[in-house]
């Protein structure tokens, strides 16, 4: 319980003190562009616990994690095969790199074009952008299971499905959850980048709309929005990412116990 009290303490110091300092700093604000906290928490609180929740929030979030999964699912999916099979890699790389040089946003038209301006086109673009962190790092992962653990595995004649589940992915798992966390982040830059530029709603298209009519209150009220829901799903991630590898952390307590004696 006291762990928990201040492990908050120790993540809530530092923006309570600058949410602070902006909200005395900026108390009384006249200036257009920059107008006063109070102000832009109102029009947050009008704008994203009313009105647009439903019309706006709602389905970029929907977009947000139809485009997410299927990076995940494809990255884990393409990486495991390729961290498997080295031949199949060298085959591959070439391919693979070329194609992740190219931005994820950067092929916004071709999307366009194939798949008009609909929620289709929003979940490949974010899929295609996010992917690239999970397969990367699910490719080094598997590549990284102790050789020994796989030749024991086969000694006692598991089966490749039964190496793959009990052996493979355990111990890829943690650089899998942190090429995740990375993909996570870039989802949601991708989806805002999509529908400022193709979309007629969603939370990028409302904070563009806010800028072109001049409405800066509500312009930087979608931004507080978008750091919110940044930070609740980095919270999510993170819950899942705990329960998923509390294996790991016991493991590593149990090495650092042993390390200490």
């Amino acid at each position: 319980m006291a762990r928990g009290i201040r492990s908050v303490l120790v993540e809530a110091w530092l923006p309570v003190t600058l949410l602070a300092l902006w909200w005395f700093t900026s108390a009384g604000s006249t200036d257009l562009y920059f107008p006063s906290l109070s102000a832009i928490l109102l029009q947050f609180r009008q704008d994203w616990l009313f009105r647009h929740v439903g019309t706006d929030l709602v389905p970029s979030l929907e977009v947000l994690a139809l485009g997410y999964l299927s990076a995940v699912l494809a990255g884990l999916l393409l990486g495991v095969a390729l961290g498997l099979s080295r031949r199949a890699d060298e085959a591959c790389r070439p391919l693979l790199e070329f194609l992740r040089a190219v931005p994820g946003v950067a092929l916004l038209p071709v999307f366009i074009v194939l798949f008009d301006l609909g929620a289709e086109m929003k979940i490949v673009l974010i899929a295609t952008g996010a992917i690239w962190p999970v397969l990367l790092n699910t490719i080094d992962g598997v590549r990284s299971v102790e050789p020994l653990l796989v030749d024991t595995a086969r000694t006692f004649r598991l089966s490749r499905w039964q190496r793959l589940r009990r052996i493979v992915l355990p111990s890829a798992g943690p650089q899998i959850f942190a090429g995740a966390r990375t993909a996570l982040a870039i989802a949601v830059v991708v989806l805002v980048v999509g529908e400022t530029v193709g979309s007629s709603g969603g939370i990028g298209y409302f904070l563009l709309n806010a800028e072109r009519n001049f409405a800066i209150t509500s312009m930087w009220g979608a931004i507080v929005a978008l750091g919110v829901v940044g930070y609740m799903l980095n919270v999510l991630f993170r819950i899942v990412e705990a329960v998923t590898l509390r294996w790991h952390r016991k493991q590593r307590a149990r090495l650092r116990t042993e390390e200490s004696w």
